[in-house]
């Protein structure tokens, strides 16, 4: 299927703001003698970059193709292995690369918070990537991939241990990072898809979206994504208070979608949430509470302005612009740590601990991403035979695990007590 390709990865997007990082990260740790080459609009940006990324990158190739030219795309999938790309948002500029490596049969890798363009990715290309062998692997980045592993890593610790099913499972989120443009306006290309078509909303509302076979699921959907209460109703052992997890209506999709695809070996109690850690203050509650009320009226605003081009005007000129945030003293000072509390149906505990350093947007994530890529280009033998629009899990489970653990990343599992 991917024999004779010049490269063995293509960086699309290298010379945006995640993009650099990526690329500095790939020079560092990419073997000895792998094929890369940057691509994105300009030829001379890309030159520049290289020349910035030391002798290790030297002889790296350089391809200049547009998000939107279907041709440029198409021929640049012909002739690599594996695609990673940080253009986005990906709802307004991603499909045309997903669509070419899905009919190349080339192994490909996003960094998309954006559920209704993993939707439409599922809807139009699964079918094509299955014939011709393409992995598509959404959300390579801080979403989803400490989400997704430590799930998968907790059930297949529960399974060797013969400790029942998953149940009750949440992920508790701590970090330290900053917000960039590119994020925001992600999050303004969903409510733009979601005004131009209304029923697109079902995507973001339905805890379910991106299952495989949406039937087989709950009715009514799973737990709430809006988090108030207590830590100890999670583990007794826990303080403090947790709240509202902005990146948990997107993380949990794709575990469930993981779930769906393995045949929802994860168990048919299995219910998943996620909440962010807000403290033991005296005043936690109340920051937990602003927090998502924050959160709600902030997404309801951009919502309502996305629908007229003057309110899309006016959030261009209030919002962080793309290609900007956190400088790199910042992100050097991020980190961030996910806590994974599952109950099996055997009345066992377990705990999945995932974490890292570097601002988990950015940072970590273009470790996260890299890695995927180098996982897809050089561990085909050790990946599951699986195809189509993938999930971190389900495409590089085990072998994307070792990888992060070499790059410095926590990622551990223990059976807990409970008192």
């Amino acid at each position: 299927m991917i024999e004779n390709r010049e490269f063995d990865l293509v960086l699309f997007g290298a010379t945006g703001f995640v993009g650099k990082t990526t690329a500095q990260y790939l020079a560092e740790a990419a073997p000895a003698g792998a094929r890369i080459a940057l691509a994105g609009r300009s030829r001379e940006k890309l030159g520049a970059l290289r020349d910035q990324l030391g002798p290790a990158a030297a002889e790296w190739e350089l391809i200049a193709a547009d998000a939107g030219d279907s041709d440029a795309l198409g021929a640049l999938a012909a002739r690599t292995a594996v695609v990673i790309t940080t253009v986005g948002p990906y709802q307004r500029y991603g499909l045309p690369l997903l669509a070419a490596c899905a009919r190349h049969g080339t192994h490909y890798a996003d960094l998309t918070g954006e559920s209704i363009f993993t939707r439409t990715a599922i809807d139009r290309y699964h079918d094509s990537a299955v014939a011709s062998g393409a992995r598509i692997v959404n959300s390579c980045g801080f979403d989803s991939i400490p989400s997704d592993l430590s799930v998968y890593l907790l059930h297949r610790a529960v399974a060797a241990d013969n400790a029942g099913a998953l149940e009750q499972t949440t992920l508790i989120a701590t970090m330290k990072g900053g917000v960039s443009g590119g994020t925001v306006d992600s999050a303004r290309a969903m409510w733009e898809a979601i005004a131009a078509e209304p029923a697109a909303r079902a995507v973001i509302t339905d805890p379910y979206s991106l299952s495989p076979d949406r039937a087989r699921e709950p009715r009514g959907g799973g737990p709430s994504d809006h988090a108030l209460g207590r830590a100890k109703s999670i583990a007794p052992d826990l303080k403090g208070w947790v709240g509202t997890f902005v990146m948990a209506p997107h993380n949990t999709k794709i575990v469930r979608r993981s779930n769906g695809l393995l045949g929802w070996a994860y168990g048919p109690d299995f219910r998943y949430r996620e909440v962010l850690d807000a403290g033991a203050a005296p005043a936690a509650p109340l920051i937990a509470a602003a927090t998502a009320g924050t959160v709600v009226a902030g997404m309801g605003a951009v919502a309502m302005l996305s629908r007229s081009r003057a309110g899309r005007r006016l959030l261009d000129r209030v919002l962080p612009a793309p290609g900007t945030g956190p400088d790199e003293k910042a992100r050097a000072a991020g980190w961030f740590r996910t806590a994974t509390y599952t109950r099996t149906s055997a009345g066992a505990h377990y705990l999945a601990t995932f974490a890292g350093h570097g601002d988990p947007g950015y940072q970590a994530t273009a470790v996260m991403l890299a890695e995927s890529g180098l996982c897809l280009a050089f561990d085909g033998s050790r990946l599951p035979d699986r195809a189509g629009v993938l999930t971190p899990a389900t495409a590089m489970g085990d072998a994307l695990t070792a990888r992060l653990r070499a790059a410095g990343m926590t990622i551990e599992v223990t059976a807990t007590a409970v008192g």
